[in-house]
C-alpha cells in the first residue's frame, strides 16, 4: 500500500503515519516526490486495511498496490526515475550511450578504445575487469589492475566508468572504483549480491537473466531497491531461445513493458543479444525507436586480437556511426515542450 500524504503535510504528520505503520509490523519507507511524501508500505504480512491511516492528519489517499515489485513499481513512483552520475543523467531526455570492451586486456589497449569512443560521443565507458566466463580456461579478467586502468580511463578522458562485480568477495573493492556497479545476467538472482548491492551508494546496473520473465527482473530489482538504493538501471540484453542465427533473441518488447510497469530507466545491450557485429547496429537503433532510453555497446580497435567477444564487437568507425544514428533517432522522438516526463 502507498499512503500518500497532502502537500502541506508538516514533517510530524509524516513522522505519525511513519509510527503507526512500524507499530503493525511493517515497514515504512517515506518516498519524496516533486510536491509531496508518500510512504510505501512494506514487508505487510496480510492485507493492509486502508482505515487504520486514512484518517490520520495529513494523509490525503492510500493506494494499494497491485504488483509483486512495489518499489519499482510505477503505482508507488508514477514518475520517471533519473540517476545522475556526474553530469550525466540516465533516464532523462536523451539516450546515454556506454560503451567499450568486454574485457579490459591492457592499458593502452583500454586507453586506445577509450579515446575512440569519447571522440564518436559516448558517454559512460564500459569494460569488465571481473569477467564470469562459461569455461574456466576463459580470460577471467585482469580484476584490481583492471580497475585500476579504469580509473585511469577516467581520469583521463573524463568519462565515468561502469564495470561488472560477481560475488560479495570483491564487491567493496569493484565498488571503491566503479561509478556505476554492473550485476550481470547470471546474477540476476543472486540474492546476497541483490542485498549487498542495496547497501551500495553508487547506482547499479542490472541486466535481465538470460532466461528470466520481466517480473523476476523487476523483482530483482525490488531486492536491490528494498535495501534503500534507488539507483537502479535495467538492462534488456537477450534472452536464450531456440534461434542460431544470433547469440541470444533481443526482446525489444520488454522496453515498453517495462517502461510502463517501472519507473526505473531501461537500456539495452544489442552486443550481447547479437553475438555478430553485423546484427549490433540494427538492433541497437531499433531499441532506441523502441523507447531505451540508453545503449550498452561494445567496442574494439582490433577485435580479432580479442581475448573476449571480439566477434560482436563494433569497430571504431562503425561505432562512430552509430552515435550519429542515435542522435538523429533521438531527434525524431524528442518530446514537444511541457511533454517529457521529470523525476521527482
Amino acid at each position: 500500500m502507498l499512503i500518500v500524504m497532502h502537500k502541506n503535510a508538516a514533517r510530524a504528520e509524516v513522522d505519525n503515519v511513519v509510527a503507526a505503520v512500524e507499530a503493525r509490523g511493517c515497514t515504512a519507507r517515506p518516498i519524496p516526490g516533486g510536491d509531496r511524501v508518500s510512504i510505501a508500505i512494506l514487508y505487510n504480512q496480510g492485507a493492509v486495511e486502508p482505515g487504520w491511516f486514512s484518517g490520520m492528519p495529513g494523509v490525503k489517499e492510500t493506494i494499494a498496490v497491485t504488483r509483486p515489485y512495489k518499489l519499482v513499481s510505477r503505482e508507488m513512483h508514477p514518475h520517471d526515475t533519473v540517476i545522475r552520475v556526474g553530469n550525466i543523467e540516465i533516464g532523462g531526455r536523451y539516450p546515454v550511450i556506454m560503451a567499450g570492451p568486454c574485457a579490459v586486456e591492457s592499458r593502452d589497449q583500454a586507453m586506445t578504445i577509450a579515446g575512440h569512443v569519447k571522440k564518436a560521443g559516448a558517454h559512460i565507458f564500459r569494460g569488465g575487469a571481473f569477467k564470469p566466463r562459461t569455461s574456466p580456461y576463459s580470460f577471467q579478467g585482469m580484476e584490481e589492475e583492471g580497475l585500476k586502468v579504469l580509473a585511469e580511463v577516467r581520469g583521463r578522458f573524463d568519462l565515468p566508468i561502469v564495470t561488472e562485480v560477481m560475488d560479495i568477495a570483491h564487491f567493496d573493492m569493484v565498488e571503491a572504483y566503479a561509478d556505476i556497479i554492473q550485476i550481470g545476467t547470471r546474477n540476476m538472482q543472486n540474492f546476497s549480491l541483490l542485498k549487498r548491492a542495496g547497501e551500495s551508494e553508487k547506482p547499479v546496473l542490472l541486466k535481465r537473466g538470460m532466461s528470466a520473465t520481466v517480473d523476476e527482473w523487476l523483482m530483482a530489482a525490488e531486492y536491490i531497491m528494498s535495501r534503500g538504493n534507488t539507483g537502479i538501471i535495467l538492462c534488456e540484453r537477450g534472452i536464450r531461445t531456440f534461434v542460431r542465427h544470433s547469440r541470444n533473441t533481443l526482446d525489444l518488447s520488454a522496453v515498453p513493458v517495462v517502461r510502463r510497469e517501472s519507473h526505473l530507466p531501461v537500456i539495452v545491450d544489442p552486443s550481447h543479444a547479437a553475438g555478430f557485429r553485423d546484427q549490433v547496429m540494427p538492433l541497437a537503433r531499433a531499441a532506441c525507436a523502441a523507447g531505451a532510453q540508453g545503449l550498452m555497446v561494445e567496442v574494439h580497435h582490433a577485435p580479432e586480437t580479442a581475448v573476449s567477444d571480439g566477434a560482436q564487437s563494433l569497430l571504431p568507425d562503425q561505432f562512430a556511426r552509430l552515435c550519429k544514428d542515435i542522435r538523429a533517432i533521438s531527434r525524431i522522438l524528442e518530446p514537444g515542450p511541457g511533454k517529457e516526463q521529470v523525476a521527482p
